[in-house]
C-alpha cells in the first residue's frame, strides 16, 4: 500500500456521463473518486480500465441514460448556451 493525500475537486462533467459514472461505481462497488482515480492511473498508463464484462455493463448503462457520447467527441463539446 502506498500512502497519498487526496485533494477535493471543482471537475464539471457532462450530465449523462456522471450519471453512468455514478451507476457505474455502484455496479463495481467503489466510490466514485475510486472509479475515476483508476481510470485516469489506467489511462496515464496506456491502457484500458475495464475488463470486457465490465464493458459491456458500460454499454448497458450507456443505453440507459442516454448518453451517445463517444472518445471521437472528446474537446468538441460546447455547454448549452454558451456563444462560442
Amino acid at each position: 500500500m502506498k500512502t497519498i493525500e487526496r485533494v477535493q475537486t471543482g471537475v464539471r462533467l457532462e450530465r449523462r456521463t456522471v450519471k453512468v459514472l455514478k451507476a457505474l461505481a455502484e455496479y463495481l462497488d467503489l466510490s466514485m473518486g475510486d472509479l475515476l482515480e483508476g481510470i485516469v492511473l489506467h489511462a496515464f498508463d496506456g491502457r484500458s480500465a475495464f475488463e470486457p464484462g465490465t464493458l459491456k455493463q458500460i454499454a448497458r448503462l450507456k443505453e440507459v441514460y442516454g448518453l451517445d457520447l463517444t472518445a471521437a467527441d472528446a474537446h468538441r463539446l460546447s455547454e448549452e448556451g454558451d456563444p462560442s
